[in-house]
C-alpha cells in the first residue's frame, strides 16, 4: 500500500470533511506497515494541514479576515499566476487554499553529521527518496530525536520550518507560518515550492534544494520587473550578493575543516581546530552583514556546527550551475527546464 493517497482540492469546495478524514485514516494504516511512529505523526501532521485548508476566495470575502491577511493572500494569488504564465511552472491545486495552523512553525527538521565529516546523515523515505533531514510535525519529537543523535556522537542542527510541501500530492496551501516573511520572500517561496512539482530527483537533497533556489532567484526577478519596482530589484540583488559572500566564507572553512578531519592527530586536537575555524566563520560573516545598508541577519551567528553548515550548503551548494544553465539559454525558461532534467539523466 503507498504512504500516501492523493486528496482533490478545488478552489470553491473541498471535499467533505468526513470523506477526507477517512481517506487518511487509511493513508496512516498503510504508513504505520511500513514505518511505525515517525510515519504516523507525519500521517497526522499532513491530516491537520488537509483539515484546516479554506479556499483562498472564501479566506479574503470573510470579515472577520484581516486587512492585512487579505492583503497579502491577494497577493499570493497574483505570484501564483505569475508563476504558472511567466515562470511555466505547475497550473494545479497547490496554494489556492490558507490554513491556520496556529503555530509559528509548521515543521521541525533535525539534520545532522559526524563529528568529523561534513557529509549529512540521510533518511529514506517511501516517495522522495533519501533525504538531508527528518521533519516532525511536533518540536519536542524533534528535539528527542536530535539529542538521540547527539548521544550517538552526531553534530545537531534542529531548526523551525515554515514552509511545507508535498510535492503536489496533495493540494499544498498557503500557511499562517509565511505570512512572517516580507511580500518579497513569500513570492520567493511560493516559486521555490512549485519548482519542486516541476523537477524533483528522488534522493537528491541538493539538487533539489539548488534548482528551486535558482528558480525562485529567476521568479523574484522578474516578479519585480513586471511591478516595476527598482528599488526593490536592488535591494534583493544586493541581498543575493551577500548571501553569495557568505557562501564564499563557508567554501573556505569547509575546505579547512576537510583538512583538519583528514588529519591523524586526536580527536581533542580536531575538537580545538574545528572550533576555530567555526568561531573564526561567524565572526567574519557578522562583520560581512554589519556593513550591509539593509537590514540583515548573519545566518551564520554562533553556535555553528557541522549540521548546521550541511543544511546552509544544501540550499545554494549547486546554485552557480543553474545560473550558468540560464546563461547558456538566454534567459529561456523551456530551454533551462530542458537542460536541468538532462543533468538528471
Amino acid at each position: 500500500m503507498k504512504p500516501y493517497r492523493r486528496l482533490r482540492i478545488f478552489q470553491n469546495r473541498v471535499f467533505p470533511w468526513g470523506l477526507k478524514i477517512s481517506l487518511l485514516a487509511v493513508a496512516i494504516i498503510g504508513v504505520s506497515q511500513i514505518g511505525g511512529c515517525y510515519y504516523l505523526q507525519a500521517a497526522g501532521g499532513q491530516m491537520e494541514i488537509l483539515r484546516k485548508r479554506i479556499p483562498i476566495p472564501e479566506v479574503i470575502d470573510n470579515p472577520d479576515s484581516s486587512d492585512q491577511l487579505k492583503r497579502r493572500l491577494a497577493m499570493v494569488q497574483q505570484a501564483r499566476q505569475f508563476a504558472v504564465e511567466e515562470l511555466l511552472l505547475p497550473d494545479n491545486e497547490s496554494y489556492q487554499t490558507y490554513a491556520d495552523l496556529e503555530r509559528d512553525f509548521v515543521v521541525w527538521n533535525v539534520i545532522a553529521a559526524p563529528e568529523f565529516s561534513l557529509q549529512a546523515k540521510t533518511w529514506c523515505y517511501p516517495i522522495v527518496g533519501c533525504v538531508a533531514y527528518r521533519g516532525y510535525f511536533a518540536e519536542k519529537a524533534a528535539r528527542r530525536h536530535g539529542e538521540k543523535l547527539r548521544q550517538d556522537g552526531y553534530d545537531v542542527h534542529v531548526g523551525g520550518v515554515t514552509a511545507y510541501s508535498t510535492l503536489g500530492r496533495f493540494a499544498d496551501p498557503v500557511l499562517n507560518t509565511m505570512m512572517r516573511w516580507s511580500d518579497i520572500d513569500l513570492a520567493a517561496v511560493l516559486f521555490h515550492e512549485l519548482a519542486h512539482q516541476r523537477l524533483f530527483v528522488k534522493g537528491d537533497t541538493g539538487f533539489n534544494e539548488s534548482f528551486a533556489t535558482a528558480v525562485a532567484e529567476i521568479g523574484v526577478e522578474r516578479w519585480l520587473r513586471r511591478q516595476d519596482k527598482p528599488s526593490e530589484i536592488a535591494d534583493y540583488q544586493g541581498r543575493g550578493e551577500l548571501q553569495e559572500t557568505l557562501k564564499s566564507l563557508v567554501d573556505t572553512a569547509k575546505i579547512e575543516l576537510e583538512g583538519i578531519y583528514a588529519n591523524e592527530q586526536s580527536d581533542e586536537w580536531k575538537r580545538e581546530k574545528k572550533q576555530a575555524v567555526l568561531d573564526r566563520l561567524s565572526s567574519d560573516a557578522d562583520r560581512e552583514v554589519s556593513q550591509q545598508p539593509f537590514a540583515a541577519t548573519n545566518w551564520l551567528r554562533p553556535p555553528l556546527n557541522n549540521a548546521r553548515l550541511v543544511s546552509l550548503v544544501l540550499y545554494r551548494g549547486q546554485l552557480d550551475t543553474f545560473r550558468d544553465l540560464l546563461k547558456r539559454c538566454d534567459g529561456d525558461l523551456t530551454c533551462f527546464y530542458k537542460e536541468a532534467e538532462a543533468l538528471t539523466l
